[in-house]
């Protein structure tokens, strides 16, 4: 009788410093960038400023065009080399202990203080409990046209953890392909894609169309970082497929200037449109619908410019033993490695708590902003090192390893 063996395990891939920078620089950074949100003119965020300035999303855009793209072209390669390992049985579980845990739990216990606090906000003469609150908060129905986000509710929200809710279902939808699609005819086409992106220049641009016609067409959506939600998909399969084949990484290093010169000229040629149109995000006037179109492809190229211009292949060297005391800097950037989730799930509820309390200062932007941005880094840092990281119990309701 045959039985059923496990996949074998691959070797572990090798480790690219770079892509774990990036996502640090960009969890770090929205600290900056939603404490920023409390001082703009043109955002609907829980807390806001009485003085406002319009200067927040201009600078902010450039953020915006390629840091969330990003986390979602990294964690599709990681998502391949998983699946290598694990298989698509072991990839699923892994998953749901890794994402799912932490949304389940961050939803029901941080989600609602910020909502809360939109509220007490706004009206000065709202009084309710934040235990009076709860109950409505969880007050929910299903709402299947949604998808993803299927939970929905007059107060409920996923959040920021938006992220997380479409990287689950994005890993979720791509285990049974990978388990059950002919790979041998998979591993062909894509022994060509990657012999023609290596040896002809500008193949590696042409998914820049396909982010332009989904930012044109199906238009964004501001609750998701302004990109549509199944733009991300396609960045996360590109990740998966750019980890498929090594030519792919080299064809990145090789146009990463011409990417970068591109999509910063790309995005400045959709900055018009979007200062001119009412409704940038969902008008269909020419104006808009270009402008989208240009926003898009700005953001491919910058997301193969970034790790490529970082990416710095190191000469093989024989095999060291291994150090028993690690440098301060190799120690503090293996902290910060496994600190990403837990400081991305940590982070808004908290930026939303202090900015409550500094918005009612008679103080220049500037000032109360700087404030904002000191104390919300040093408590989210300080939770993290208290409340999450020094227990077996936190670190698995964040998603952390034992």
């Amino acid at each position: 009788m045959a039985t059923r063996t496990e996949p074998a395990q691959a070797p572990l891939p090798e480790r690219r410093p770079e892509l774990d920078a990036i996502r640090m620089l960009v969890v770090i950074g929205l600290v900056f960038f939603h404490s920023a949100l409390v001082f703009a003119a043109d955002d609907d965020f829980y807390v806001k400023n009485a003085e406002t300035t319009e200067a927040i999303m201009i600078i902010a855009g450039f953020g915006v065009v390629w840091a969330m793209p990003l986390l979602f072209l990294i964690s599709g390669l990681g998502a391949w080399h998983s699946l290598q390992r694990r298989g698509a049985g072991g990839f699923v579980r892994e998953r749901l202990l890794r994402l799912g845990v932490p949304l389940v739990f961050a939803t029901l216990a941080l989600n609602p203080l910020p909502q809360w606090l939109r509220l007490r906000s706004a009206d000065a003469d709202y009084h309710e409990s934040y235990l009076g609150f709860l109950p409505r908060f969880y007050d929910v129905h299903l709402e299947p046209e949604e998808f993803p986000f299927l939970v929905q509710g007059e107060h409920f929200e996923t959040g920021h953890l938006w992220f997380v809710v479409l990287l689950l279902a994005f890993s979720l939808m791509l285990a049974p392909f990978h388990r059950w699609l002919p790979r041998e005819r998979v591993r062909r086409i894509g022994d060509r894609v990657a012999e023609a992106t290596l040896h002809r220049r500008g193949v590696v641009f042409l998914p820049a169309l396909a982010f332009a016609a989904i930012c044109a067409f199906a238009r964004l959506e501001e609750d998701y970082a302004g990109w549509h939600r199944w733009s991300y998909l396609l960045f996360f399969v590109a990740g998966f497929v750019l980890a498929t084949d090594d030519r792919f990484r080299t064809a990145m290093r090789r146009d990463a200037g011409t990417a970068a010169w591109l999509g910063a000229l790309l995005f400045a040629a959709a900055g018009p449109g979007f200062a001119l149109a009412d409704e940038p995000f969902t008008e269909m006037t020419a104006l808009a619908t270009v402008s989208r179109a240009l926003f898009g492809a700005a953001g491919w190229c910058l997301v193969v410019a970034i790790p490529g211009l970082l990416d710095r292949r190191r000469p093989a060297q024989p095999r060291a033993a291994p150090n028993p005391t690690p440098t301060t800097r190799r120690r503090l950037y293996g902290y910060l490695a496994a600190a990403v989730l837990p400081l991305y799930v940590l982070h808004q509820p908290i930026v939303v708590a202090v900015a409550y309390f500094v918005v009612g200062w008679s103080a220049p932007i500037l000032v109360e902003y700087v404030v904002l941005v000191v104390i919300s880094l040093i408590l989210t840092l300080t939770a993290y090192e208290l409340l999450v990281r020094r227990t077996r119990a936190t670190r698995f309701l964040f998603g952390m390893r034992p």
